[in-house]
């Protein structure tokens, strides 16, 4: 009976640890790290504040996990896009996709390095730690994609295909005039992904 009830409270801890770490993902992307309060994702949680320090010994610590969630579901997104279509296809199709007029109007469930670009190199060792594994590993999957993988010319590609998809990102969310966010992604995507 005891083992059964301290089941169901791990269980609901779990839970909403669970909800706190989603709040928190979507929250670092939509209004940055200096952006994200305990208490206002507690409340979307639908906690009380007072229960964050059963989940989190710090707000960092929270900021670390959540930025591992926005930059696994990001990885999740662009390997699922990878292995959607045929091999000599996937690094275009991860492009359109990243480039898209739907991931542009994204924020909070899009990419956590267009979101958090400039903002992650004032943040802790453990974000940034985070940040550069993902950073890595879209790399990787960008190189896996090139007809040349494994040679340095293609790790080289990838790591400019990857700066251009973000920074193009970037710089599309950040201007207030849509023809220029749109000319953004076209461009790169005329030079990254030719049709």
């Amino acid at each position: 009976m005891r083992s059964e009830r301290h089941n169901e409270r791990a269980a609901a801890k779990e839970a909403s640890h669970e909800r706190i770490v989603a709040a928190a993902a979507r929250a670092i992307r939509r209004s940055g790290y200096d952006g994200t309060g305990v208490a206002d994702i507690m409340k979307e949680a639908g906690l009380t504040h007072g229960a964050f320090y059963a989940h989190f010994p710090s707000r960092e610590a929270m900021l670390a996990e959540a930025a591992s969630r926005a930059c696994a579901e990001s990885a999740a997104v662009a390997a699922d896009v990878a292995a959607s279509v045929p091999p000599g296809q996937a690094l275009a199709a991860m492009l359109h996709a990243y480039l898209s007029p739907e991931h542009l109007a994204q924020i909070e469930q899009g990419c956590p390095l267009a979101a958090l670009g400039s903002e992650t190199a004032r943040q802790t060792p453990d974000v940034r730690r985070v940040t550069t594994r993902h950073i890595k590993e879209m790399v990787d999957l960008a190189a896996r994609q090139l007809p040349g993988w494994g040679r340095a010319d293609a790790h080289e590609r990838s790591l400019v295909t990857v700066s251009a998809m973000v920074g193009t990102l970037l710089l599309a969310r950040a201007v207030d005039d849509p023809a220029l966010a749109k000319g953004l992604c076209e461009a790169t995507l005329k030079y990254l992904a030719p049709a």
